[in-house]
C-alpha cells in the first residue's frame, strides 16, 4: 500500500466520539427535535383549517359578486345606513324581524341569471340546474306562506293598480304560461301523456251566483263574462291572462275562431254569450272549451278556468241529468295538477259549499285549494273574520275575502279603492291572518300558481324529453327527415295534376281522335251491312254477278247504306263520342294518383271540365254537321283511297271474322262437342220435318214453349235441353256468319274489288272510304272548335278554381285530407312543437350570458 492510499484511507473514516465522552449539549439537541415532531400534526391542522376559511370566504365573496345584483346589496347598505342615522327620541322603534339574507337574495334573484346546466336530458341521479332551482324557489314560497310571511297591504296595494311590483316576483310565470300554451298545442291520443305534458291552471268553482264572474272581473279590472237569467256558462272558459308592460293596449283574443284583436271588452263578452248559446238548452252543458287570451299592462300573468257553476235544481227546461253533468265536467278539470279556486258567498255557510264540498274529494288536505269569500259586505266584521280564519274548513292556502261588486260604478279602480276602503275602515280585517282584497288576491294567485308550475316542472322536462325522442324516432324512421308543409303539398298536387292532363293532351290528338271516330263509324258499318247485305241471300253473287247492264239492285242498296252511314247525325254522334272520351280521361285523372284522397276536388274537376266542354258542344257540332252535308249527296273518292279502303274494309271483316270463330269456340268448350253435335242434329231433323209439313199439330192442339216444363220440353227435344238447343241454334249462325265472312273477305281481295267502279260490288270498301272522309273533316272541326279550346283553358281553370285564391285554413284542409301528409305533418309539428318547448325551457336560464360562461367553466 502506498502513501497514496494511506492517507485516502486514513480521512475517509468518520469521526466517532470515543466511548466514555459526554458532550453537555446532547440533551437539549434530543428534547428539542421530539418537540417539533410532537407539534408537526396539529401545527399543519392549523395552517390548513387557516387556509380553508380564506379559500371558503373568497369563493363567497365571490359568488356574491357574481349573482347577487348590486342594486340589493347598495339598498341593504343604504337602508341599513338610513336607520342608523334616524333619532327616534324617546320613541321606542319596534325590533325588526331578522330577515334570511340568502333567501331574500334567492327571492328577489331573477331567474334569469341561474347559470345554464349543460344539457336538460341529464342523468336521473342528478336533477337539471333549472328543475332544482325553481323547486327550490317554489319550495322557499311555500314555506312563506306557511308561516304567514307576506307583504304587508301597503306594499302591495297602489292607487294605480300597477302590476310592477309583481313582476319581479313572478318572474317565470309568463314563461311557463308560454310554454303550457306551447304544450296544449302538442298533438297526442294518449291521455296519460296529455296530461304529463300538462302545466297547472287555476280552476275557478263555485255554485250559481256566488260571485265567481265578478272575482274573475275583478282581476281582468272589465266586465267581459256572459251574463243572463238562465243558465249561460254552458262551456269552460279557459282564460290567458296577459302582462304586457309598457303598453296601454287592452285587448282579447279568440285562438279558436281566429277573429284578429278584439279592443272592445263588450264585443268579447257578446261573443262568449253567442258561443256559449250555442250549446242547446237540451244539452245545456259542453265539454268543449272557448279559449280566450286578454293583453293587457293591467292584468297579471295567470292561467284561469272558468266552469259552469254548481246547481241545487234543474227547471222544466232542462235536462235532469244537469246536475250531475256540471258535476262531472268540474270533476274533470279541479284533477291534479290543477289548482282550485273555491268560490264561496259570505251569507252562505260554508258546510253548505259544493266547492268546497267538490274540492275535497279531489283534495282532501287542502294543499291546492284556496278559498274566495266574495260578498264580504254582506255580513257583519267579526263575522268575516271568523269564515275567513275558520279551522272547521281548513285550507293550507287559506281563505281570501272580497267584495268585488260596488254599487252604482264599474270601474274597475274605483271598485278597488272602494274595497280597500271598507276593509281599512274595519279593524277586524287588519290582522296578520286576515288576507282580504282584490290585490291580495291577485299576489296570491300569482304566488301559489308559480309554486305549482316549478313543482310541476320536473316531470314536464322528462315528458317533453321522452316525447320529443318519441317524435323524432318516427320523423327520422318513417320520413327519414324529410320536412314537408301544406304549401308544398298543394303545389306539388296542382304540379301533379298540370303533368298528368299535359300528358293527356300530348296523348290525344288529332290521330288518336281520328281513330276514336273511325272505330265509331265503322261499328255502323257492320250494322249496315249485317241489316243490308248479310241478310240477303243474293249477297253470294257479289262481286261477280253484279255489273249487268240496266240492274239497279245493287246500286240502290249502295245508295241505301252511304245513305244510312251519312245521314243518321254523324256529326253529333261524333262530337259526343270525343266529349265522352275527354271526360273518362278526366275522371281517371282527377281519381287516381294523389287526388284519391281528395274527393271534393275531384268533383270540383269534373265539374268545370263539363263547363268548359258543354259550352263549346253546341257550336261544334253545328260546325261539323255543316261540314260533312256534302257527303250526303254525293262522295267522291280517288284511286289511292280506294285501295286504302279496301284494306280497312278487309281488316274490318277479319275482325269480324275472327270475333265470330271465338264465340264458336267458347260455345264448344261451354256445351261440349258431343252435345253440339247432337243438338245441331236434332236441329236438322226438325227442319226437314218442317220443310215436309209431316204430322204438324193443329193450332188448338199446339203447346207454347212457356207453356210446358223442363222435363216436357227435355222430352219433346228428344231429351236434349232447350239451353243446348238455343245454343246450337247461335253455333248454327256463327258458322254460317263465317262463311259469309270468309267469302267477303276473299270477294274484297280479288280483281273484281281492285278498282272504285266496282263499288257496287264492293259496298265494305265503299263504306270503308265514305267514313274515313267523314272521320277526316270531323276531326279537323273538333280540334279547332272544342279540343284547343279546352286543352288551353284547362291549366288556367285549374288554377283558378283549385290553387289561387286558397286561404291559409283552405290549404290546411286540403293537405290534412290525405292521411299520410296528415300524419307527417302532425308527426312533423308535434317535433318541432317539442322542439320549441324545450328551447324555452332551456332559456329560463340564458338571459345573462357572461354569468353563464363563467358559472359553467367554473362548475
Amino acid at each position: 500500500m502506498n502513501s497514496r492510499t494511506k492517507n485516502s484511507s486514513k480521512f475517509s473514516r468518520p469521526f466517532m466520539f470515543p466511548v466514555n465522552y459526554s458532550s453537555p449539549n446532547r440533551s437539549f439537541i434530543g428534547l428539542s427535535k421530539f418537540t417539533i415532531r410532537l407539534l408537526r400534526l396539529p401545527l399543519t391542522f392549523c395552517i390548513a383549517g387557516a387556509g380553508g376559511v380564506a379559500y371558503v370566504n373568497y369563493k363567497t365573496e365571490e359568488f356574491k359578486k357574481q349573482y347577487v345584483p348590486e342594486w340589493v346589496s347598495d339598498s341593504w347598505s343604504k337602508t341599513k345606513d338610513y336607520v342608523q342615522k334616524i333619532d327616534l327620541g324617546n320613541f321606542e322603534l319596534p325590533k325588526l324581524p331578522e330577515i334570511n339574507f340568502d333567501a331574500l337574495v334567492k327571492l328577489t334573484q331573477s331567474p334569469d341569471v341561474i347559470p345554464p346546466r349543460s344539457s336538460l336530458a341529464e342523468t336521473k341521479a342528478g336533477k337539471s340546474f333549472v328543475v332544482s332551482e325553481m323547486e327550490k324557489r317554489g319550495s322557499e314560497i311555500s314555506e312563506m306562506n306557511a308561516r304567514g310571511l307576506k307583504i304587508s297591504e301597503s306594499d302591495i296595494s297602489n292607487s294605480s293598480g300597477s302590476l310592477d311590483g309583481d313582476e319581479d316576483l313572478m318572474v317565470l310565470t309568463k314563461k311557463l304560461i308560454e310554454i303550457r300554451n306551447l304544450l296544449k298545442t302538442v298533438n297526442t291520443s294518449n291521455a296519460t301523456t296529455r296530461e304529463s305534458l300538462t302545466l297547472p291552471s287555476i280552476v275557478v268553482v263555485g255554485s250559481q251566483s256566488s260571485g265567481k264572474s265578478s272575482v274573475l272581473e275583478a282581476i281582468v279590472g272589465h266586465e267581459f263574462l256572459p251574463k243572463g237569467t238562465n243558465m249561460v256558462t254552458r262551456r269552460p272558459i279557459e282564460l290567458t291572462l296577459i302582462h304586457t308592460p309598457g303598453s296601454m293596449q287592452e285587448y282579447g283574443e279568440f285562438p279558436q275562431i281566429g277573429i284578429g284583436k278584439v279592443n272592445d271588452f263588450k264585443q268579447i263578452q257578446k261573443t262568449l254569450m253567442d258561443l256559449n248559446l250555442a250549446v242547446s238548452e237540451a244539452e245545456c252543458v259542453s265539454s268543449s272549451p272557448i279559449e280566450l287570451r286578454i293583453y293587457s299592462p293591467n292584468v297579471p300573468n295567470l292561467t284561469l278556468i272558468d266552469l259552469p257553476g254548481y246547481i241545487a235544481l234543474h227547471n222544466r227546461h232542462q235536462p235532469a241529468i244537469l246536475k250531475e253533468k256540471i258535476t262531472d265536467l268540474c270533476d274533470q278539470y279541479i284533477r291534479e295538477p290543477n289548482v282550485i279556486l273555491a268560490v264561496c258567498a259570505a251569507d252562505v255557510d260554508l258546510a253548505n259549499s259544493e266547492a268546497l264540498r267538490a274540492s275535497r274529494k279531489v283534495d282532501p288536505q287542502g294543499k291546492r285549494t284556496i278559498g274566495v269569500i266574495t260578498k264580504m259586505d254582506l255580513v257583519e266584521p267579526k263575522a268575516g273574520q271568523k269564515v275567513l280564519t275558520n279551522q272547521d274548513y281548513p285550507l293550507n292556502l287559506g281563505y281570501v275575502g272580497v267584495i268585488c261588486k260596488s254599487t252604482g260604478t264599474t270601474d274597475s279602480k274605483a271598485l278597488i279603492r272602494s274595497e280597500e276602503a271598507y276593509f281599512k275602515s274595519n279593524p277586524e280585517y287588519n290582522v296578520p291572518k286576515v288576507s282580504v282584497g282584490t290585490k291580495t288576491l291577485r299576489r296570491k294567485l300569482m304566488s301559489v300558481l308559480e309554486d305549482h308550475m316549478s313543482r310541476s316542472l320536473t316531470g314536464i322536462v322528462t315528458a317533453v324529453e321522452t316525447e320529443l325522442e318519441d317524435a323524432r324516432y318516427q320523423f327520422k324512421v318513417h320520413y327519414n327527415d324529410r320536412r314537408i308543409s301544406p304549401d308544398s303539398y298543394v303545389t306539388e298536387t296542382m304540379d301533379t295534376l298540370k303533368t298528368q292532363f299535359r300528358e293527356f293532351s300530348k296523348g290525344f290528338g288529332k290521330p288518336q281522335v281520328r281513330e276514336e271516330i273511325r272505330v265509331m263509324l265503322e261499328k255502323r258499318i257492320v250494322d249496315i251491312l249485317d241489316s243490308i247485305y248479310f241478310e240477303n241471300p243474293k249477297i253470294s253473287a257479289l262481286p261477280k254477278l253484279c255489273v249487268i247492264p240496266g240492274d239497279i239492285f245493287w246500286p240502290a242498296k249502295l245508295e241505301l247504306a252511304s245513305g244510312m252511314l251519312t245521314k243518321s247525325g254523324v256529326g253529333r254522334a261524333a262530337v259526343q263520342q270525343v266529349v265522352d272520351n275527354l271526360m273518362k280521361n278526366m275522371e281517371k285523372i282527377s281519381t287516381h294518383g294523389p287526388f284519391i284522397h281528395h274527393p271534393e276536388t275531384s268533383r270540383r274537376i269534373m265539374s268545370f271540365s263539363n263547363e268548359i266542354l258543354r259550352e263549346k258542344y253546341a257550336v261544334t257540332v253545328d260546325q261539323v254537321e255543316n261540314t260533312i252535308k256534302p257527303y250526303k249527296y254525293e262522295v267522291e273518292c280517288t284511286e289511292q283511297e280506294w285501295a286504302e279502303g279496301v284494306k280497312r274494309a278487309a281488316s274490318l271483316l277479319e275482325s269480324q271474322l275472327l270475333q265470330s270463330k271465338e264465340a264458336l269456340q267458347a260455345i264448344k268448350s261451354t256445351l261440349g262437342r258431343r252435345k253440339l253435335r247432337n243438338a245441331l242434329l236434332h236441329i236438322q231433323k226438325m227442319e226437314k220435318e218442317k220443310e215436309k209439313s209431316i204430322n204438324l199439330p193443329s193450332p188448338s192442339d199446339a203447346l207454347t214453349i212457356d207453356e210446358l216444363d223442363e222435363e216436357s220440353l227435355v222430352t219433346k227435344n228428344g231429351g236434349i235441353p232447350q239451353k243446348a238447343l238455343d245454343k246450337a241454334v247461335e253455333a248454327t249462325k256463327l258458322t254460317n256468319r263465317i262463311s259469309l265472312l270468309s267469302t267477303r273477305v276473299s270477294a274484297l281481295r280479288s280483281r273484281q274489288c281492285a278498282s272504285s267502279t266496282s263499288k257496287q260490288c264492293c259496298p265494305e270498301a265503299f263504306l270503308s272510304v265514305v267514313a274515313e272522309k267523314l272521320a277526316y273533316t270531323s276531326t279537323m272541326f273538333i280540334w279547332v272548335e272544342l279540343l284547343g279550346e279546352f286543352f288551353d283553358a284547362m291549366p288556367r281553370e285549374m288554377d283558378d278554381r283549385l290553387y289561387y285564391g286558397l286561404g291559409r285554413e283552405k290549404i290546411e284542409q286540403f293537405a290534412r285530407e290525405n292521411e299520410s301528409v296528415k300524419r307527417h305533418l302532425e308527426v312533423q309539428e308535434r317535433k318541432k312543437t317539442l322542439e320549441l318547448a324545450m328551447e324555452k325551457l332551456k332559456a329560463l336560464n340564458k338571459d345573462q350570458p357572461p354569468k353563464q360562461s363563467r358559472w359553467s367553466s367554473r362548475r
